[in-house]
């Protein structure tokens, strides 16, 4: 008896009960455990089922006590007759008072992790005792479980409607409350951009898309600067062309207004030191993180985003550089299932992180040219040229397929025109 009781998973009846309490005695300390804790959260099957319907009755603004909590405990079919309502009586009682209740649960949560943590590394010991998959999947399913865990989260339960409800209403309350002038994503400074995809959307997969020479990674670098700014939050920069001495370079240069060409060649003016210094001075202070290794594949991305704190954007440049899964190259016959492989580990890289995902790309040269009047200017409007958006399952998986770039032939005016919108 004594090794079965050792080896019960770790929890506290106590402050499992003295949470429980403290909602039923004063219903003001409900809102802080809401932030705190989940059903889940709960050892006990009978105290799991008593949070779940507070938990309910919080999410319609229903009035929380004892008997309130009995009467829908009756009506949910979680009462029973003989231990329920002395057990609820009983938590009152053994709670004199609600001061200490984040104390309470912060021990229910520090146990329901212990317990999340002992059943990955179980999943972890089956999967290297059972042999499915090579050591890498094996360390990439691993750490995608830890961090799962750390976000205290579970990739594999799934979450009744009323509980995803709250959170959509109470997202819609706060762009309602400023008249809808407020973006639901993050800003990318560009106020045309923003009116046509509403920002950039947590777990969103966007293309960017345009021919050589057509300022992709500039305006991708643009959105960057202007998301940490404003923010506050962390971009992380993959750049698998550039190096991070150049893709800095372009920055500076666009910070301090200064041409990108007198910067690499150093023919300075004298001006131009102040604009730098200003320029440098900014730039310190933004959390961009740049990774110029041009072998990196997305689960190495993922694992490298899973250590940023506070992250808002990725930004990677570009995707006919990246590997698949099993680290062949996007090249020949094997290009579409590359594309498919890669933009579906990309959303979910972009779903598990909580961020969106800005995915820069390189179209091809074979095209053809709608020319339209506009304004009196003769403009000629990419058409054609997406072969590696048609290819596989890439389109699926964006939100925005991208911005099609198409330039006035005399160089005066660039279109940012959108494809599609999912």
């Amino acid at each position: 008896m004594d090794e079965l009781l050792y080896r019960q998973m770790p929890h506290s009846l106590e402050a499992e009960q003295a949470v429980l309490g403290s909602m039923l005695i004063d219903a003001n300390c409900i809102k802080d455990v809401m932030e705190k804790l989940r059903p889940e959260d709960f050892y006990l099957r009978q105290n799991r089922e008593i949070f779940e319907t507070i938990y309910s009755m919080f999410l319609y603004s229903k009035p929380i006590d004892g008997v309130t909590v009995a009467g829908e405990m009756e009506r949910n079919g979680t009462y029973d007759e003989n231990t329920t309502r002395n057990y609820l009586v009983q938590l009152m009682e053994v709670t004199p008072t609600s001061a200490n209740v984040n104390e309470y649960a912060d021990i229910v949560r520090d146990k329901a992790l212990l317990r999340a943590i002992a059943t990955v590394a179980s999943d972890i010991t089956g999967m290297v005792q059972d042999g499915t998959g090579g050591a890498s999947a094996v360390l990439d399913a691993a750490e995608q479980k830890i961090y799962a865990v750390r976000r205290g989260r579970s990739a594999q339960n799934m979450e009744q409607i009323s509980v995803v409800l709250q959170g959509v209403l109470d997202h819609l309350a706060e762009l309602s409350a400023t008249g809808g002038k407020t973006l639901p994503g993050l800003s990318t400074g560009l106020s045309a951009v923003d009116d046509k995809i509403n920002g950039l959307s947590k777990s969103d997969l966007i293309l960017l898309a345009a021919r050589p020479g057509m300022g992709k990674t500039s305006f991708a670098l643009n959105v960057a600067l202007n998301v940490a700014k404003a923010s506050g939050k962390a971009v992380a920069v993959f750049s698998l062309e550039m190096s991070k001495e150049q893709l800095v370079t372009r920055v500076l240069s666009n910070e301090a207004l200064v041409e990108n060409g007198r910067l690499i060649s150093g023919n300075l003016r004298e001006s131009d030191w102040v604009k730098i210094a200003e320029a440098a001075s900014t730039l310190s202070r933004t959390d961009i993180k740049i990774d110029d290794n041009p072998l990196l594949t997305v689960a190495d991305m993922n694992a490298k985003c899973r250590r940023i704190e506070n992250l808002g954007l990725v930004v990677i440049d570009y995707l006919q550089l990246m590997t698949s899964a099993g680290g062949k190259g996007y090249s020949g016959e094997n290009r579409q299932q590359a594309v498919s492989d890669i933009s579906r580990m990309l959303k979910i890289m972009a779903k598990e992180l909580q961020v969106p995902v800005l995915l820069l790309s390189q179209l091809l040269d074979a095209f053809f040219v709608w020319k339209h009047r506009w304004n009196g200017l003769t403009v000629s409007v990419l058409i054609g040229c997406l072969p590696l958006l048609l290819a596989g399952d890439l389109g699926t998986q964006m939100r925005v397929l991208g911005f099609f770039f198409a330039a006035y032939y005399a160089g005066a005016y660039v279109l940012c025109a959108q494809l599609k919108k999912r």
